[in-house]
């Protein structure tokens, strides 16, 4: 229920008033059963911008440390989130990924939208980063269609790090959906993960025109800090 009210009554009217997201392909999106939205994650607008848009709920899998912080920040931020119905996700260790894809496989077995981003954490450049298969591992299991989908702007407007967001206009773009059927039975199988993510992250890349990054944020991120090296990642357009 609170939902839908910060949807259409606290913030969704605010938002729509103060960044005007112009949306692209929004018919790509079913209006009933299943599906997994999966998009590039440039900003913590991201959150707020993509549901804004959408005609039907959607159920983020929510990185945990959202629902940790400390002080009062913290369990604002944690209240928010649980009222919106975002499921907090343990991102360290296999367990914790396995984790994720049941409850990921729980949302879209009530014939509901999961949305994800497969690069697994905010793009700290802009750039787009290699996915993580667990997008492939819950589209096979599940046999439901992914729907790519590009924030364009929301880096501009408020890059990691920024608290306040700049007030300017967003992009919100949505695909055709990704049919991976033939693949049914096989998400076993490394190599055909492999192939359904990158078949995913390209989709992405197509409709935002980011620069493409063949390796994953963390990794890259972690290598640049101090004390750690520098690494120049490998680009592909």
């Amino acid at each position: 229920m609170f939902y839908y009210v910060l949807k259409y009554v606290l913030l969704g009217p605010v938002l729509r008033l103060l960044f005007r997201p112009r949306t692209e392909g929004l018919e790509h999106v079913p209006e009933t059963g299943a599906a997994i939205i999966a998009g590039n994650h440039l900003s913590f607008s991201d959150h707020f911008l993509m549901p804004v848009v959408l005609k039907r709920r959607i159920t983020f899998l929510a990185k945990q440390e959202y629902f940790t912080g400390p002080g009062i920040k913290g369990r604002l931020t944690a209240a928010f989130f649980r009222s919106a119905g975002q499921i907090p996700v343990d991102r360290s260790g296999k367990e914790a990924g396995r984790a994720a894809i049941r409850e990921g496989l729980g949302v879209l077995a009530k014939d509901e939208l999961l949305g994800i981003y497969p690069e697994g954490t905010r793009s700290h450049d802009g750039r787009l980063y290699k996915g993580k298969v667990g997008v492939a591992v819950m589209a096979l299991k599940a046999g439901v269609p992914v729907i790519p989908c590009a924030m364009v702007g929301t880096f501009e407007i408020q890059p990691p790090g920024q608290v306040l967001p700049k007030i300017k206009r967003v992009r919100v773009r949505f695909g055709e959906p990704l049919d991976f059927s033939r693949f049914a039975g096989m998400e076993d199988q490394k190599a055909v993960l492999r192939a359904v993510t990158d078949e995913i992250m390209y989709s992405i890349l197509a409709l935002s025109g980011q620069e493409y990054v063949d390796e994953y944020a963390a990794t890259v991120k972690a290598a640049q800090e101090p004390g750690q090296g520098r690494r120049f990642p490998r680009l592909r357009h």
